[in-house]
């Protein structure tokens, strides 16, 4: 946050003493004033969204300039209402989540700062390309926005482009031109004991190797399985074919908020309305009702949508616990194999 507002402020601040008013922000309909302006009314925004721990809305305040503030008094606002949102950022709990409305209405820290960021960004392209200045972010920091809340726009070769595509600013070779766009923030369930928080990208990518995802695990996680449903995860995402709500989510307590397990599912329902899920639990958490609480809720979750019709799930035969979570959560065996069980879970749906 704050390298992205510094970066901000340093351009604008050498160009203060133009005529920003009468610029339009590149493609935007606002000119390069009011563009700078909205700018730090998102950066205090966010900051008030986590201070307040908003739930149902935004805060009720706005931001104005005092009259008769030039130019340079408005970038150092902006310098201002960054620092309050990197503050902002620094003391929030990972497991806070915040009111914002795409696409599931809430975002945790990550997903605020990722918002942040790619305002500064975005918004400071608008007037440098209205003010004829060159300007061209750290490939981190866009990285960062990418991964966190763009995660079903498959990643580029360099990241700055790819997010100027993703937003409707650029039109680099072999891809459509977009038109319309909304961010992604991951989606969160909620159950009596547990929350399933959807893995992003970034945290895919940790995971997939040797790191926690940015989550802090009971002993003995993550489990092998986590990481290798991480790891298909990223690959669907390079792919271009990741559809973040049908990816994985991982387990985390509510009383302690330390995770125990992951749950997904393999792809996208497919046409006949079918979408198989998968689930990893720590060892030391086993034996709890955890597996068929969380699957209960994410299998709820799937046949409310209207593409899913049956939710499947594949285990081997000598799996008597697994078997054991399918049953109890209310699924059925339909069939088998020399070395798997199949179970279904089917929603019925009047006509």
């Amino acid at each position: 946050m704050e390298q992205a507002v510094a970066e901000c402020v340093e351009l604008l601040r050498a160009v203060a003493d133009r005529d920003w008013e009468g610029v339009r922000a590149g493609r935007l309909e606002w000119d390069c004033r009011r563009t700078a302006v909205h700018i730090a009314e998102d950066l205090i925004a966010y900051a008030g969204q986590l201070a307040g721990r908003e739930q149902d809305g935004y805060t009720p305040f706005e931001l104005s300039l005092e009259e008769g503030t030039d130019n340079a008094g408005a970038v150092r606002v902006i310098g201002a209402t960054g620092a309050l949102l990197a503050a902002a950022l620094r003391t929030t709990p990972r497991e806070v989540r915040a009111f914002h409305p795409y696409p599931f209405r809430s975002a945790n820290r990550e997903g605020f700062a990722a918002m942040g960021v790619a305002e500064v960004l975005l918004h400071t392209h608008d007037m440098a390309e209205g003010l004829g200045l060159p300007y061209e972010p750290a490939p981190e920091l866009c990285d960062f926005v990418l991964t966190r809340i763009f995660p079903h726009v498959q990643p580029g070769p360099t990241p700055w482009p790819t997010l100027l595509w993703a937003t409707g600013r650029a039109e680099p070779a072999g891809r459509a031109q977009v038109t319309g766009w909304r961010w992604n923030n991951n989606l969160v369930i909620g159950t009596e004991r547990l929350t399933l928080e959807g893995v992003t990208p970034a945290a895919a990518t940790d995971l997939s190797t040797v790191g926690d995802g940015g989550f802090e695990w009971i002993e003995g996680g993550p489990m092998e399985g986590t990481r290798v449903g991480a790891g298909l995860v990223y690959k669907q995402y390079e792919d271009g074919v990741h559809r973040p709500e049908w990816g994985m989510y991982v387990l985390v307590g509510r009383a302690d908020g330390r995770a125990l397990g992951a749950m997904g599912f393999h792809s996208v329902p497919d046409e006949a309305g079918r979408v198989e899920i998968g689930y990893d639990l720590v060892e030391g958490a086993r034996g709890h009702g955890y597996a068929t609480e969380a699957l209960r809720a994410l299998s709820s979750w799937a046949l409310g949508r209207d593409e899913v019709r049956t939710v499947v799930a594949n285990v081997e035969r000598d799996n008597a616990p697994s078997r054991n979570v399918l049953v109890r959560a209310g699924f059925t065996q339909v069939a088998e194999d020399p070395e798997h069980l199949t179970y279904e879970l089917r929603e019925s749906r009047e006509e």
